[in-house]
């Protein structure tokens, strides 16, 4: 039995009125006839650009929006005819920085115990609590915590009733770097003694750390599923990495990744590499810092985006 079993799932929302293709009766398609198992046990990272529906199928696990067709289910507890079992195996982590100002922190998971009708958690609060660096902060109130602090609860609110089931939709956004090695350990402790856990986010290295196996969402459309070490394997290019205090000539920059004075090329062997470092001279331009690495996740992932250029879909009203 799947921890988490996507079937053909689609979700339309109304077109803006403004839009053309509300005119001629179309919706906006943000997932398009999605299927995908996670197995119990996996650690799963869903990735895809902003606006790819990872966040529509996130809100449709957890029972907060209806898929327009299709079947969702969590331990094999549908989503909607058996909700109220489907959310006691789940813990979510959403996006956005949502708390009680009315509480301090130890009252919010006693009241987040209470909602699953767990008594005498204490013990489990303060694991969490320790575990997440929340000790210090037990009595204080939400408005006084940092927004780190903050996202911090939030996780401990979703792992306060131990669900089996834990999804992540991008927790270490905004956050510093002491917090992300602090909530990975607990996350992979977690997934080591057994919770499924599934992982969104745009720090793809986190995902090639973390992740046993990876789905890639574009436009509503899953366009690659696999293990993360052959969708690693399968990337047979190498990259070659230096650094430039000038502009790369436009013919040059239209095959290179540029983030700052950080240059990439997809180079496939040695004279490729030898013929972007001539182009690079003749320009009149100095590499420094020169490197040739092997491709990573965030290549794969550029390279899979590519591949897949599509437009937003549309469907009839009837979808």
């Amino acid at each position: 039995m799947a921890a988490i079993s996507f079937q053909s799932v689609s979700k339309a929302y109304p077109s803006p009125k403004s839009s053309k293709s509300s005119a001629s009766g179309s919706n906006f398609l943000a997932l398009d006839a999605v299927s995908l198992d996670i197995e119990e046990g996996e650690f799963f990272g869903l990735l895809g650009p902003n606006g790819a529906g990872k966040t529509t199928m996130i809100s449709i696990l957890a029972g907060l929006t209806r898929a327009t067709s299709g079947r969702v289910s969590v331990l094999g507890h549908d989503v909607q005819a058996d909700f109220a079992a489907a959310r006691r195996a789940l813990g979510v982590v959403p996006q956005e920085l949502v708390f009680d100002p009315f509480f301090n922190v130890r009252e919010l998971l006693r009241i987040q115990s209470g909602y699953f009708g767990i008594k005498n958690n204490g013990a489990w609060i303060d694991e969490l609590l320790e575990s997440l660096g929340l000790t210090d902060k037990a009595n204080a109130n939400m408005r006084q915590l940092s927004g780190g602090m903050k996202r911090r609860v939030l996780v401990a609110q979703a792992l306060v009733h131990k669900p089996p089931v834990i999804v992540l939709d991008e927790p270490t956004a905004g956050v510093d770097v002491e917090l992300r090695q602090t909530l990975w350990q607990f996350i992979a402790k977690l997934n080591r003694e057994g919770h499924t856990v599934l992982l969104t986010t745009h720090y793809l290295e986190e995902a090639e750390a973390l992740c046993g196996r990876i789905a890639m969402l574009k436009t509503g459309r899953i366009v690659a599923l696999d293990k993360t070490s052959d969708l690693l394997k399968a990337a047979s290019s190498n990259v070659l990495r230096f650094k430039l205090d000038a502009e790369l000539p436009k013919v040059l920059a239209e095959k290179a990744r540029i983030t700052g004075r950080i240059v990439q090329f997809p180079a496939n062997d040695a004279l490729e590499i030898e013929r972007y470092l001539a182009a690079v001279r003749e320009a009149g331009l100095v590499a420094h810092d020169i490197e040739i690495r092997k491709a990573d996740l965030e290549d794969v992932f550029l390279d899979v985006m590519a591949q897949n250029k599509g437009s937003v879909h549309g469907v009839g009203a009837q979808a």
